[in-house]
């Protein structure tokens, strides 16, 4: 059985908190006094504060270029939908509760008897959760009141505060991140938070405030971005100079990349820092058909055109790449494509409700809005015992080595020898060709970002292929100023007319698409193919098409669409979210809301 950490809740400690007004109870929480005493008092109750993601991260890119989704329940989504978003419709996310636990936790740990570097340990950790904890917070609205005490019922002047400003939170942010990074220890039990998980975030949540800083002018902050990209590099650095990880390989270019997401135990590769562990007798992963993509999940053709080909050179430099059919999209193409989008001739293994029989697989429509499926974390066996006991990679080398490199080239520091230990690691781990210093112009970059430079435009695609579904895409946009690439509508597979198509790749057709006026024929009258195999039949129109089972921008032709229009993106005014209402009625030193909103 694996050595893992399994997280507890302490019940008599955790209690449920008011959060419509800032958690306005006493401190009487049963337990208090005669807890906090001894090390494994501190180690239970801060393992009570884990909330590292699972399996549900693979569907975090939602929303984005990187992923379509039919789901109401992507906020960014609905905004931009939404005629008049505002503070009485944009609700959630004001919670602080956990930051009432969390410095419960720390206003007590100097009863425990314990020695001085275990006792550091322990707040460290605490602190590391708290700087998480508001580093969302920042995220969301920018401007918040800083909290580092339990707040009682009888202290109105904290209750009742107006916000914090960004710099100085962000600040409070970095404190408690440089504490932890100092005093966590190495060396914990597995799937515990150690000093390189509490790097590895610092290194993010840097490189994050200070692009933000750097692209973000209504900040009136760009003067102090290059601290937080240091920062980013320097906590990157100590990671790599740890000699702790490495890339996972064995040489097999076409299978390294995939193995790391489809793992049993990854308690011993080389290249996870953090992970989320199950065992199927304990704590069951729980992954399903979902994330293969043929119900919610949905993968973006955008992505798919922005992995490199075999040779290094661009997607785009192909002769008539926008109209390529889905099997000549992936011939020589960075391998990673094929270990992240089920390609022509994959073979199914794990049937399940939504998804066709096992065997060599034909890409499904009318649930799978875009056509491409995720095979990247998808458990494509038929046990229990294998897709319950999937390991989530948290923290992975290859962020670190993606922080470094980014930082450094926002920096203008970046080297070849700098590229040599980071970049061209995560390339050659896949058989391509070493990253290019000094690359030419791509135009679907340019399309995307602007007119940033080349060199960024490449570590940023890197960035997007290496990391693509784990959760990282919507705060990148948000952090580059790139909001207004989520108003283009997700697409999917391109078809030049009505006809047979072959999706698996060996010239045999596998699929008919008929016009919405027609009617699919029954199971006994459609037509065989030269495999002796039922041609699947879809009726095509366009979106506003109510006969129609699969929509495209033509309807008669074109790319598989997700939607009409995805809205309009407002900045600066919803790269943030508004204090809900009955927060700012409750507490007026609240307002006014910032950048808009009403």
């Amino acid at each position: 059985m694996k050595r893992v950490l399994y997280i507890f809740l302490i019940s008599i400690l955790f209690v449920a908190c008011n959060d419509a007004f800032m958690d306005r109870q006493p401190r009487t929480e049963i337990g208090v006094e005669r807890f906090f005493n001894t090390e494994e008092d501190l180690k239970m109750y801060v393992y009570g504060l884990y909330d590292f993601p699972g399996h549900g991260n693979y569907a975090a890119d939602g929303g984005t270029d990187n992923q379509s989704t039919t789901s109401g329940a992507v906020e960014i989504k609905n905004i931009m939908a939404s005629a008049s978003p505002s503070s009485s419709t944009v609700t959630s996310g004001w919670t602080w509760g956990r930051l009432r636990s969390i410095n419960l936790f720390l206003a007590n740990i100097d009863k425990a008897g314990v020695a001085p570097d275990v006792k550091a340990h322990y707040e460290g950790v605490a602190r590391f959760f708290r700087a998480r904890f508001y580093m969302d917070k920042v995220k969301r609205y920018s401007d918040v009141p800083w909290y580092e005490e339990v707040i009682e019922t009888n202290n109105e002047e904290a209750l009742f505060k107006a916000r914090d400003p960004r710099d100085f939170v962000v600040d409070k942010i970095f404190e408690d991140y440089q504490f932890a990074a100092e005093h966590v220890k190495t060396n914990q039990p597995t799937g515990a938070l150690d000093k390189w998980g509490v790097l590895t975030y610092l290194s993010r949540d840097a490189l994050y405030e200070g692009t933000y800083r750097k692209y973000h002018a209504e900040l009136n902050l760009v003067s102090s971005a290059n601290e937080y990209l240091q920062m980013a590099r320097d906590a990157a650095k100590r990671v790599m100079d740890s000699g702790e990880f490495t890339l996972f390989s064995t040489g097999n270019t076409d299978t390294d990349y995939l193995s790391i997401f489809r793992s049993g135990d990854l308690s011993s590769n080389p290249e996870v820092i953090l992970a989320t562990f199950y065992d199927p007798r304990e704590v069951k992963a729980g992954t399903s058909e979902w994330n293969f993509g043929n119900y919610e999940p949905s993968p973006a053709k955008d992505l798919l055109q922005h992995y490199l080909m075999k040779d290094g050179s661009y997607y785009s430099s192909q002769a008539g790449y926008q109209t390529k059919l889905f099997v000549d999209e992936f011939a020589n193409r960075d391998p990673r494509l094929s270990q992240t989008y089920a390609y022509p001739g994959w073979e199914l293994i794990q049937t399940a409700t939504y998804v066709s029989g096992a065997g060599i697989y034909v890409q499904q429509f009318n649930k799978n809005f875009t056509g491409y499926h995720l095979i990247k974390g998808f458990a494509n066996s038929r046990e229990a015992d294998v897709y319950n006991d999937l390991d989530y990679p948290v923290l992975r080398y290859a962020e670190v080595l993606l922080n470094y490199a980014e930082a450094k080239a926002e920096l203008n520091e970046l080297t070849q020898t700098d590229v040599n230990s980071s970049l061209n690691l995560l390339r050659r781990r896949v058989g391509m060709p070493d990253f290019n210093m000094h690359p030419s112009v791509d135009p679907l970059s340019v399309e995307k970002f602007g007119t940033i430079s080349p060199l960024l435009q490449e570590i940023r695609r890197e960035r997007r292929v290496e990391l693509a579904f784990e959760g990282f895409r919507f705060d990148d946009l948000m952090r580059w100023n790139a909001g207004k690439v989520l108003e283009k509508v997700p697409e999917g597979l391109y078809f030049p007319a009505l006809g047979k198509f072959d999706l698996t790749g060996d010239g045999v057709a596998d699929i008919f698409l008929i016009p919405s006026s027609e009617s699919i024929p029954s199971d006994a009258n459609k037509e065989v193919n030269s495999k002796g195999v039922k041609l699947v039949y879809y009726k095509t129109g366009d979106i506003d098409d109510s006969n129609a089972t699969v929509y495209l921008n033509n309807g008669t032709s074109g790319n598989i669409v997700t939607a009409n229009s995805m809205g309009t993106f407002v900045a600066p005014k919803y790269y943030y979210r508004p204090i809900p209402i009955q927060q700012i009625t409750l507490n007026p030193a609240l307002g006014p809301q910032l950048f808009g909103w009403e």
